[in-house]
């Protein structure tokens, strides 16, 4: 399917590894030229280089790169001075932090707490607020959240992101519903469930650890309680972030999409 967004300009966040490189990879193989922006210049370069590879010879399609935390002022300031970059003028935004440590709210202080607001909404929101103007001034916008499934299910170890992004959650309901939609700008988020990451990883070890249980045991566990019984992969997490993306998808707004491999019961 042609999802009639080549040529048009996406600023991904995180895409040096796991879900952002996949939403980044899925776009640029759409022809949508890319901007990556991520913390470490060493991953992200590598990242970079990595997806240029896989792009057809001579395709017109760019792949640019930023490193900056984009949690700070300076940092977001930074992307929009990339060179041959388009300034703030993106079409295409995809929002994404890695989730804040779990552990027990008990140890977590308002430092611990404001860090991840930052990260997990306010940068968010922040990075919204300077590109969905012009978005709509243009005509077309998508704007693309990576959040968690643990908006919809919370997990009792990840409670700085459950608090965080279902922050981010409700601004975003109230927002894709204003005067955008009918300019041409959708916003949705995307709820990932198991991916094979390392955020996954580094949260298998922690519950293996607090229940006193092997990796292994705790890894066959969640399997279990996956209908389509494996992790997902950041590849296809990709291919649904770059319909979301789409011409086709612009009667899709205000949703928040769940990919969990049938995990969570929710309702029918």
């Amino acid at each position: 399917m042609d999802l009639g967004i080549a040529g048009r300009w996406a600023l991904v966040c995180g895409a040096s590894q796991g879900l952002g490189w996949g939403c980044a990879r899925a776009l640029a193989r759409e022809g949508v030229n890319v901007v990556m922006a991520a913390r470490g210049e060493a991953a992200l370069q590598a990242a970079a280089d990595a997806l240029r590879a896989e792009l057809p010879a001579g395709a017109a399609t760019r792949v640019l790169t930023v490193a900056a935390d984009v949690t700070t002022d300076a940092g977001r300031a930074a992307l929009w001075r990339v060179p041959g970059g388009p300034g703030r003028d993106f079409d295409i935004v995809v929002t994404n932090a890695g989730g804040p440590p779990t552990g027990d709210f008990r140890q977590w202080g308002q430092a611990e707490w404001m860090q991840a607001l930052q990260a997990n909404m306010l940068a968010p929101i922040e990075l919204i607020k300077a590109t969905v103007d012009g978005m709509a001034a243009r005509g077309f916008g998508r704007i693309v959240n990576i959040t968690s499934s643990a908006v919809k299910a919370p997990i009792d170890i990840l409670g700085l992101s459950n608090g965080a992004r279902s922050g981010l959650t409700g601004f975003v309901a109230g927002l894709a519903r204003s005067g955008l939609a009918a300019r041409g700008v959708t916003i949705n988020n995307l709820l990932p469930g198991k991916f094979d990451t390392d955020r996954l990883r580094a949260t298998l070890q922690a519950a293996a650890e607090r229940s006193g249980r092997t990796l292994d045991e705790v890894r066959a566990a969640q399997l279990a309680q996956i209908p389509v019984r494996r992790f997902g992969t950041p590849e296809e997490f990709g291919a649904v972030c770059a319909f979301l993306c789409s011409v086709q998808a612009g009667y899709l707004t205000g949703q928040n999409i769940l990919l969990d491999g049938g995990a969570y019961p929710g309702t029918f």
